[in-house]
């Protein structure tokens, strides 16, 4: 099961991230502090983060307890590739959600990722073995690796949330690019995923209304 960081440790990674940039430092002393954003892990966690993708919190709750309804409580590759496209699709997914849902169970099944020993991989071949699945991004396996596994040194640089918070942060015109954002990310190493709790939380304070946003001393 996954560890995430204890309260103690992500405030001494917050305090770090601040000491060495000033933008984050900007972020940190508007963002109160914040528990780990952790979720039911493994294959269940996977299939559960693309059954609620591009829907309302309020929808994704509501299908995705239909799903496991559906499954009789068991959420795992054999229940999950016992049921037809048509069957899932009656739980309330859509065919390509629920297609998906077949790639995520056959790539454990046929040993292309093993969901149960996951830790034992890098970040960076974590994310190799789940974009290699079909319907898994790069966005989706870098958040599922923070949220569903607690891995602290992630930083999902296509999110347009922490993609705008560093713009806000840079006091920069644009904002920065994907591959912008990764390379800027670099320089929070190893904390990259507590930089992203953080400023998705001052994002999310800015947005409302809560903190001033200011553009920052030349």
């Amino acid at each position: 099961m996954a560890v995430p960081p204890s309260p103690d440790e992500i405030d001494a990674a917050r305090a770090s991230l601040a000491s060495r940039d000033p933008a984050l430092a900007r972020a940190h002393a508007q963002t109160p502090p914040f528990a780990w954003r952790l979720r039911t892990g493994g294959f269940e966690g996977l299939f559960r983060m693309i059954v609620e993708q591009q829907v309302s919190v309020v929808a994704a709750a509501a299908i995705w307890k239909r799903v496991v309804e559906g499954l009789g409580g068991d959420v795992s590759p054999a229940s999950v590739l016992a049921q037809e496209v048509e069957a899932l699709r009656g739980f309330g997914l859509s065919g390509q959600k629920a297609r998906y849902g077949h790639e995520i169970a056959r790539a454990h099944v046929e040993g292309a990722i093993d969901f149960d020993h996951l830790e034992r991989l890098s970040d960076e071949e974590a994310v190799a073995r789940l974009t290699a699945i079909k319907g898994v991004g790069r966005w989706t396996a870098e958040t599922f690796l923070m949220f569903c596994e607690g891995r602290t040194d992630v930083f999902p640089a296509g999110d347009i949330a922490l993609q705008e918070a560093i713009r806000w942060a840079d006091g920069a015109a644009l904002r920065p690019r994907e591959k912008e954002a990764y390379a800027r990310s670099e320089a929070w190493r190893p904390h990259r995923s507590v930089a992203a709790h953080l400023l998705w939380g001052w994002y999310g304070a800015v947005r409302r209304g809560e903190v001033a946003l200011e553009t920052p001393a030349a």
